[in-house]
Order: C-alpha cells, then structure tokens, then sequence
C-alpha cells in the first residue's frame, strides 16, 4: 500500500509540473519586447495586490481579473508546499524550504525574462511564496496527525 501511495504522489507531482509549466510558460499571448516586459514588470511590494483589492471592493474592474490573479498566484504554488518536503527530506524544516522555494521561484522568474514570457511582479511572487507556505503548513499539520496515530 506505502509503495501505491508513493506512485501516485510521484505521478500527481509529474502531472502537477506539466500544468505549472504550461500555466507558466506557454500560456501566454504572443511573444513580448524586452523593453515591454521591463516596463510592465513590477518591483513595487503589494502595487498590484492593493490594486486588486480595490478592485474587488470598488467594483471599479472585471471581477474575474482581480480574483484570477490574487487567488491564482496564491494556489498556484499551494501544491509545492506539499510536494518539496514529501520529496526532498532536507526541506522539512521552514527555514530550508523557504530557501529552496525561493531559489526555485527566482529561477522560474528569471526563465519566464529570459525567454520573453511575462514579466516579473514582485507581488507574484509574495503570492507565490504565500501559497507555498500555506502548502507546507498543511504539510507539516498531516505528517503531524499521521506521527500521533502511528
């Protein structure tokens, strides 16, 4: 039964990597200057998080835009949290996870500026690393649980 469980973990997590690179990589419209992706590129903590919020209390924007990127970027990376420590044991403890997700995040961003797809947003990026630390809570809380009954 462990060895079944070990299986689809490792194939939800393959499957997992394949719609984040295609969410990432491929979905985007159209090939962009670098001169544009500078320009739209946000280096402002929470610019576009307040932005959004706003949006959402003032009704003053398509409510599908504001909740698709604040929840999206928060969700997005909910799963990592679940999968690093599952899978590299070193990442156990918050202080390496974070560090590991960090650099994983950076490189992601620094390939989407590379091959011209997107734009950095540091407010991405808080969302991203939030919803990764919710993934390793809820990590952390399971392997808890499990550790009492066993």
């Amino acid at each position: 039964m462990k060895i079944f469980f070990k299986i689809i973990i490792s194939i939800s997590f393959i499957i997992y990597l394949y719609v984040l690179a295609i969410l990432l990589f491929f979905n985007r419209t159209g090939w962009t200057e670098m001169t544009l992706i500078m320009l739209s590129s946000n280096f402002v903590p929470f610019k576009t998080i307040s932005m959004y919020i706003q949006a959402i209390f003032y009704g003053n924007m398509n409510l599908d835009i504001p909740i698709k990127n604040l929840f999206g970027n928060l969700f997005m990376f909910l799963p990592m949290g679940l999968y690093l420590p599952y899978f590299i044991k070193r990442t156990k403890q918050v202080s390496v996870f974070s560090i590991v997700f960090l650099s994983i995040l950076f490189l992601i961003e620094f390939t989407q500026l590379l091959i011209r797809r997107g734009s950095f947003d540091i407010d991405d990026f808080i969302l991203n690393t939030i919803g990764a630390l919710i993934g390793f809570t809820i990590w952390k809380k399971l392997c808890k649980r499990n550790a009492m009954r066993g």
